[in-house]
Parts: C-alpha cells; sequence; structure tokens
C-alpha cells in the first residue's frame, strides 16, 4: 500500500459512507483513481468488508464479556472453527500467557451468557477450562485502527 492506498483506507474506516468524489478530494486523486484503488483494495484483501457499526443494547447484545478458554492442543483447531461460526463470538485470539484463547462475546444479559457458554464453549472436547470477565461500561470500542504511515 502507497501513501494514497492508506490515505483511502484511512478514510473508509473513519466514514465508510464518503463518497466516491469526497474519497478523492480529501486524498488528492481523481474521482476514477480512488474507485480504482478502492475496488484494489477490497479484491487484494486489504479491505475485509463494509459493515454498519451497531448499538448493542439497539439489537440486543448489550452484555460485552471477555472469556479466557484453556484448551488442550489435541481438538484445539475444530474447538476454535466451531467457535468462530457464532455470531456472539466477536473476536477470538490466540493469545500468550496463562490461557490459550481470550474470546470477545456480545449477548443479551447474563442469562444468555450462560447459555452461550453452557451449550457452545463448555462442551467442545478441547476446552478445558473458561474465565469471564464481564465489562460493566466500554469505554472505548472502534473497529478504527491506526494506519501506519501516516501522519
Amino acid at each position: 500500500m502507497d501513501i494514497f492506498d492508506r490515505k483511502i483506507a484511512n478514510r473508509l474506516q473513519r466514514f465508510g459512507r464518503l463518497s466516491s468524489a469526497d474519497l478523492a478530494q480529501e486524498v488528492g486523486v481523481s474521482v476514477s483513481t480512488a474507485n480504482e484503488r478502492v475496488r484494489r483494495m477490497a479484491s487484494g484483501g486489504e479491505i475485509r468488508g463494509w459493515h454498519a457499526h451497531l448499538n448493542p443494547d439497539a439489537v440486543g447484545a448489550g452484555l460485552c464479556c471477555f472469556v479466557l478458554v484453556d484448551m488442550t492442543y489435541d481438538g484445539e483447531a475444530d474447538a476454535c472453527a466451531a467457535l468462530v461460526t457464532h455470531d456472539e463470538v466477536m473476536e477470538l485470539h490466540h493469545v500468550a500467557g496463562a490461557h490459550s484463547y481470550m474470546m470477545k462475546l456480545r449477548t443479551r444479559d447474563t442469562a444468555s451468557l450462560q447459555a452461550f457458554l453452557a451449550e457452545h464453549v463448555k462442551p467442545l472436547p478441547a476446552v478445558l477450562r473458561t474465565e469471564t470477565l464481564i465489562s460493566l461500561d466500554a469505554l472505548k470500542e472502534s473497529p478504527v485502527m491506526p494506519v501506519d504511515g501516516l501522519d
């Protein structure tokens, strides 16, 4: 990615509904150049998709928690493949330290969380134990990440 791709990516992640004309003007390229670069980044995997950032409370996913999962090596890949299929699993990270994985989950409430863990996590053969941390308040949640190479 050159500097123009980085500028385009940065603007799009912050303002996904920006028109092609506005995007081109802000980045300093022609509209056709901006469109071609966006198409190239989308087909090349630099842009992974287009999404609306929803209010969790409005859609019944107001409880945010982080689940630390300890797994055995045998069956670990199958367990991970099963976990990522659920919409409740917002993120799944293989982590260094005392635990194997950390999941960010969103559910309606603690009863939904308990049901999800009992039905979809703990029955997996590779799962040894879980530890759940419930978020009391999200001071910042953002899909926006720093784009290296911008001043």
